[in-house]
């Protein structure tokens, strides 16, 4: 398994491109605009991209879902359907065409690696954290010391709080990549991230 980051500065986002070494099969995770750089590293790697997948629905996660679609025609776009009823503008249902969902404990085969989803509600209704070896890409669930919005339509800090308490209680230690800012682990979030502890001892 290899994960690599793209930078995406226009919502300064973390695109993820998770990788299978045996198949060179990819996954795309949340391309948050449509930046060249994506497909860039896809083609650099000779990797084949096998499905575009989103920790949730908001537009800067979204936004280069269109490009890609032209580009890799027949991939699939998957997300929870807990974010199929968000409205602009913080979603655009109608500009990125057909959605596959997937459910809570689906399991994403790629090649001889897998992709677990983890339904983490609380920033949006289908906010996901996916679980693929010993990583954690979180969204905007779980960040470096501080954790996603509850404010914006379909939030609730009472579900984030929940989210969080599950990913606390995953056994042993993770890396964890979350949707901005830089990567951390669990471990570290477990002794010093205030929203986590808070919700592991509620």
């Amino acid at each position: 398994m290899i994960i690599k980051t793209v930078y995406l500065p226009a919502c300064a986002t973390n695109c993820y491109l998770v990788a299978d070494e045996a198949s060179k099969h990819c996954v795309i995770v949340d391309p948050g605009d449509p930046n060249p750089a994506i497909l860039q590293m896809v083609e650099d790697e000779g990797w084949t991209v096998q499905a575009i997948l989103l920790t949730h629905a908001h537009y800067d996660h979204t936004m280069g879902i269109p490009a890609l679609r032209e580009a890799l025609p027949g991939v699939p776009v998957m997300m929870h359907p807990g974010d199929a009823g968000m409205r602009k503008p913080f979603f655009r249902l109608d500009e990125l065409g057909e959605i596959t969902f997937f459910q809570d404990n689906a399991h994403i085969k790629l090649g001889e690696t897998e992709l677990q989803v983890l339904a983490t509600p609380g920033h949006s209704p289908g906010s996901v954290t996916f679980l693929v070896g010993d990583t954690l890409i979180t969204g905007d669930t779980l960040f470096q010391g501080s954790m996603g919005r509850t404010d914006l339509p379909g939030g609730s800090y009472e579900e984030i709080m929940a989210s969080l308490k599950r990913l606390g209680e995953l056994p042993g230690d993770y890396k964890v990549l979350p949707g901005h800012m830089g990567p951390s682990t669990l471990e570290a979030e477990r002794a010093g991230n205030y929203y986590l502890r808070e919700a592991l001892h509620a």
